[in-house]
């Protein structure tokens, strides 16, 4: 991955990186390693399902010290949603529920943003508060094995 720009995000791309690369690169404070094992008990459930490709986007893969949450999207493709963690399809009351069990929301990459229209996986690769085009980072679950972390 990249360096971040002096905004904070990262540059234009989709950059890929393993479970300890995420570790390594936003888990640099308590907070943050809590925000992570809340996503890696997403993930776990998401690659149970047979989810290939998690998106993550947000003030979670910028330089910012305490982000509420992390933001992203998975890849619908070969999901089988009978064996997703139900929680991942709850987006009632703002994804409360997904917040309170994951520390976080994802949303299927492929539907689209309520407001903008556009699907969730461009939707993210845009800064929300400029509308300029921005990185974010996939993990890949194809080969992901369940680490600790």
């Amino acid at each position: 991955m990249p360096p971040f720009l002096p905004n904070g995000n990262l540059p234009l791309g989709i950059y890929t990186a393993s479970w300890p690369e995420m570790v390594t690169r936003f888990g640099w404070n308590a907070h943050r390693l809590r925000l992570l094992a809340g996503l890696q008990a997403a993930l776990v459930s998401l690659r149970h399902a047979g989810c290939r490709a998690v998106y993550l986007d947000g003030s979670f893969v910028t330089t910012k010290e305490a982000p509420e949450d992390f933001d992203g999207c998975w890849d619908v493709t070969g999901v089988d949603a009978a064996l997703l963690d139900p929680v991942l399809l709850d987006f009632a009351d703002q994804r409360s529920a997904q917040k309170a069990k994951f520390g976080g929301e994802l949303f299927p990459a492929q539907l689209p943003e309520g407001q903008s229209g556009m699907r969730f996986l461009e939707f993210f690769q845009l800064d929300r508060e400029t509308g300029m085009a921005k990185g974010i980072v996939v993990i890949d679950l194809g080969d992901w094995v369940e680490v600790v972390g």
